[in-house]
């Protein structure tokens, strides 16, 4: 697969040109994937970069693909959650510029037999590692109707999520993906499933997120980031699904503005201190331009934040 395979990275320049290239001794791509951002962002500084992924066949994949730059580039299988653990290894205090490339990586949607696709039939995995024992088969087999109700509601924003829970399980056991699809398209009215996006998009989406723990750790993930930025050092993060994006938009917010005294106080007496500002306002998307070359870009948000010393 790997000699097949192809990668687009989306918002390239955009993500990697928001990090201080020409200041920056040590950068982090904390979404490794297939490498794309860190391969640009090597190109353009001298900086050395810690690349993180818990995939094992992202992180065989960028070996050989960053293999020019070696000696320059970390190589660390984990998951992003860990990151302040994995500063702490490798000796490293602060950094100066961080990356976040959140969702499935290309190579996992290509890969069949990864259960990522509701397109192809394969057996319910979608585990971004493959060493996880936790695969979507025990969220879709394990899972009561009143949880899987409720994550496909939440983490797919699915209407029909009590429709489809009800459909699940009473069509259990399900081993593969299409089957999968059956059950869900059983549940979802005839016009409903004519109109919009492939019926299963969602129920898909929510299954992957909860398999992966993709929303639990993110906020804290964040703060531990930023909290290790250098002075003018920067984090940007790609989303591509609305809580997501929420998270990292709220998360970048309140370490902005993190008072919490009431409006009527003429002046702060919490003691929180601001840790920096927001550099986009409104999140930076994709131009016409990607979105012709690559339609999964189609929902890529790209925030940045610039950590300040404390006042």
């Amino acid at each position: 697969m790997m000699e097949g395979f192809t990668h687009k990275s989306v918002l390239l320049k955009e993500t990697v040109n928001a990090l201080p290239l020409e200041t920056g001794k040590i950068f982090l791509d904390c979404t490794l994937g297939g490498g794309g951002h860190s391969e640009y962002l090597l190109k353009n500084t001298e900086g050395k970069l810690i690349a993180v992924d818990k995939d094992a066949f992202a992180i065989d994949y960028a070996k050989n693909r960053l293999r020019p730059f070696e000696g320059r580039v970390t190589f660390v299988k984990d998951d992003y959650r860990n990151i302040g653990h994995i500063l702490d290894d490798l000796n490293i205090e602060r950094i100066d510029g961080a990356m976040l490339d959140l969702g499935v990586s290309s190579f996992q949607l290509d890969d069949k037999q990864r259960g990522f696709s509701y397109n192809e039939d394969a057996p319910l995995d979608m585990r971004m590692d493959r060493d996880d024992p936790f695969s979507a088969y025990d969220v879709v087999n394990g899972y009561d109707k009143e949880d899987l109700a409720r994550i496909i509601f939440r983490y797919g924003e699915e209407r029909f999520a009590n429709r489809i829970a009800e459909q699940i399980v009473k069509d259990r056991p399900l081993n593969t993906t299409l089957e999968l699809v059956e059950s869900i398209k059983k549940a979802i009215p005839a016009a409903a499933r004519r109109n919009g996006p492939h019926p299963a998009r969602r129920t898909f989406q929510a299954i992957r997120i909860e398999t992966n723990r993709e929303l639990v750790f993110l906020k804290d993930t964040l703060e531990t980031i930023i909290d290790r930025l250098n002075e003018g050092g920067r984090i940007a993060v790609i989303s591509f699904h609305s809580l997501e994006d929420r998270i990292v938009k709220e998360t970048f917010r309140n370490e902005e503005d993190p008072c919490i005294c009431p409006p009527e106080f003429p002046v702060c007496v919490c003691g929180r201190k601001s840790k920096g500002k927001v550099i986009t306002r409104k999140p930076i998307v994709p131009s016409e331009k990607e979105l012709v070359m690559n339609q999964r870009a189609r929902s890529a948000k790209l925030r940045v934040f610039e950590r300040m010393t404390e006042k």
